[in-house]
């Protein structure tokens, strides 16, 4: 008997358990199935907290109403009247000047705490304590700054006469340092959640790219200046752009510790939003500045998108 008929009747005789299991025909259809189960909640939740209440927003901005009696229709003439509006202009003016006082100097102390943690052992405790700031709530973190910025007897100003012989500013209630001031607790707050995307960044980065610009002679500065920072790249304009959409949206900080003052200077857009909605309950004008804060930081958004081509290197 040869090979070939030994072996036919070998399989003729294997049972069918033994052999390959059909595959069902509507695999597809039960995939796609529990697909659409396991994100039907979140489309609901997105549907009803989000996109409906991001629509009702713009049919609002369009009408006059106080939020009790009827709505009336008015076309642009919220948008028109925010823009006449001085408030709104010291507000998109200070929001403005907080941005740029936060966003780079946040950006910067994040990455230099991140490449420093990555060189040390016990990442994961120094990780913890930096990121606590970033999960306190900012209620209570004002509450403390406003005791350490007191200009009487706020810990700051006692340092700074005990150790410097400096009389220390009047933080809160003067117009040139209240800014600052509420940018720094800022930085404090969101510096442990930048550093930990950056940190995750640069563990992504393989060893061999710095172990060959080792055996070229490359310095450290040459290693941070060519590998890390492009490398880091996608991470840095992540955080550029969540600090950018953060710093337009401040609020609780301005809110708890100056009321917007002193003299407006630091009155940002959501505090006008919301003075002029739970003040002067004028809700359309309200929910019209709103949307210009959306459409300034979707064109923004936009923009960095639009130029991250030229700066921003994903790995191969």
């Amino acid at each position: 008997m040869d090979v070939n008929t030994r072996q036919t009747q070998a399989a003729g005789t294997l049972s069918p358990e033994i052999g390959p299991q059909r595959q069902p025909l509507n695999n597809k259809t039960t995939d796609r199935f529990w697909g659409y189960f396991f994100i039907f909640p979140q489309f609901v939740g997105l549907l009803c907290f989000s996109l409906l209440p991001l629509i009702m927003a713009f049919v609002l901005s369009l009408m006059k109403w106080d939020g009790f009696g009827e709505r009336s229709f008015v076309g642009l003439d919220n948008f028109i009247s925010q823009f006449k509006d001085e408030e709104f202009r010291i507000a998109i003016v200070n929001t403005l000047y907080y941005t740029l006082l936060t966003v780079p100097t946040g950006i910067l102390l994040a990455l230099l705490v991140a490449i420093g943690l990555n060189r040390v052992r016990g990442k994961v405790i120094y990780r913890l304590i930096y990121f606590m700031p970033n999960i306190t709530m900012s209620v209570a973190v004002a509450v403390v700054f406003m005791w350490l910025f007191n200009a009487d007897f706020g810990l700051i100003n006692l340092y700074l006469k005990e150790w410097f012989g400096i009389k220390g500013p009047m933080w809160l209630t003067d117009t040139r340092f209240v800014m600052p001031s509420i940018a720094m607790l800022s930085i404090w707050m969101g510096l442990g959640g930048n550093m930990v995307l950056f940190l995750a960044g640069l563990q992504g980065i393989s060893a061999s790219y710095y172990e060959a610009s080792q055996i070229d002679g490359a310095s450290k500065w040459q290693q941070l200046r060519h590998i890390t920072i492009p490398l880091i790249s996608p991470t840095t304009f992540f955080v550029t752009i969540m600090s950018i959409i953060g710093s337009f949206q401040v609020f609780d900080q301005s809110f708890v510790m100056t009321s917007g003052g002193p003299a407006k200077a630091s009155y940002t857009i959501v505090f006008h939003i919301y003075e002029t909605a739970f003040v002067d309950f004028t809700f359309g004008k309200s929910t019209a500045a709103a949307v210009i804060l959306f459409l300034i930081i979707l064109s923004l958004t936009l923009v960095q998108m639009g130029i991250s081509k030229r700066w921003v290197h994903y790995e191969d």
